[in-house]
């Protein structure tokens, strides 16, 4: 049977409680629950409105502050020139489908790399030397495939969009740069 969705409850006093283990938990905790691929949901114990993502970006923001932030302040500029943007919605998907791609990648690599360490879980040093060895290239090359398979990712959503829009106006009067009533700029059509 599916593990069901652990719920946290938000007080007004800014305090978390997880009606799992009927316990008051802090952000800390919840960023556990994140590393441990727990299914969870933050909600306000009075609206019952859903605060998860709200929760999830104020971790984020304690994990920037700390001491090696994952985002440069000039990737924060350009995430926030989207908001309000055309582009929005795909630039939110677009960075979903690459964090995805990035980690089966992640996925792959630690796969091949379990026969590496000893029973006691510990690594062999000439067998993860000699790994590294073959695998460095190799990631470079999965590094640079994912970034080119990205771009192209992006340029299909562009095309798609321009193509949608293309789609949308060309009912109107004046698709095909044509002026309204389908004649010359001069107003007759010359024969």
């Amino acid at each position: 049977m599916a593990n069901a969705t652990r719920l946290i409850k938000k007080y007004p006093n800014r305090r978390l409680y997880d009606t799992q283990t009927s316990a008051y938990i802090t952000l800390a905790d919840i960023k556990l629950l994140v590393l441990d691929n727990e299914d969870f949901k933050v909600v306000d114990a009075k609206s019952m409105e859903d605060l998860t993502r709200q929760i999830l970006l104020q971790i984020i923001l304690e994990e920037e502050a700390g001491g090696a932030p994952l985002f440069s302040s000039a990737m924060l500029a350009q995430i926030i020139r989207f908001y309000g943007h055309a582009m929005q919605g795909m630039m939110g998907t677009y960075l979903e489908k690459t964090m995805q791609a990035f980690v089966e990648i992640q996925n792959k690599l630690q796969e091949q790399s379990k026969g590496f360490y000893d029973a006691k879980g510990m690594p062999n040093p000439e067998m993860w030397a000699q790994f590294m060895s073959v695998q460095t290239p190799m990631i470079q090359t999965m590094m640079g495939n994912y970034i080119e398979q990205s771009k192209n990712l992006f340029v299909q959503m562009q095309e798609q969009m321009q193509a949608q829009t293309r789609n949308m106006f060309h009912n109107f009067p004046f698709a095909g740069g044509q002026p309204p009533g389908g004649g010359t700029a001069g107003g007759a059509d010359k024969k």
